[in-house]
């Protein structure tokens, strides 16, 4: 497998991955052409050097996942580096292959490269799948994460 920075060209592939749920095509609008909102949130993410969005391609260069990754400096941990992984999909019929511990595998050596002192990812808990798979992965679950959803 590639672990490559996505492109322009790989935005529809990635939300069309992230809409392909339950609860992802609740909240997201996969159409084509894609609306702009995506493309723009895309060149925000590419401009800025703490965000790595990333696809994962098979031998015959398809794109099979997704990622991304956001470096967030604090004062805390003596300064430290927080990595934050979100948006991580796997393309349908390629689920229940080991690509998503390949994909975390992957994804805590970016983050030990970045310097971080941590990898931290949230989940929806009506993923009870999502959990386990991230318990199996050595993530603990240490806080409890409240969000406000802003119209």
């Amino acid at each position: 497998m590639i672990f490559r920075k996505a492109t322009e060209s790989d935005v529809s592939i990635i939300v069309e991955m992230i809409a392909d749920d339950e609860l992802g095509i609740k909240r997201e609008n996969f159409q084509k052409p894609l609306p702009n909102e995506y493309l723009n949130a895309f060149k925000k993410i590419n401009s800025d050097e703490n965000q790595e969005l990333i696809v994962v391609e098979n031998e015959n260069s398809e794109i099979i996942g997704t990622l991304q990754l956001s470096y967030i400096q604090y004062l805390t941990y003596r300064g430290g580096i927080r990595a934050q992984i979100e948006a991580v999909r796997i393309r349908k019929d390629k689920r229940g292959l080991g690509i998503g511990k390949i994909m975390f595998e992957w994804a805590i050596n970016r983050a030990k490269e970045r310097k971080a002192h941590l990898l931290q990812l949230t989940t929806d808990k009506k993923r009870p799948k999502a959990i386990k798979f991230y318990e199996d992965m050595g993530f603990k679950q240490s806080h409890e994460g409240m969000k406000i959803h802003f119209e």
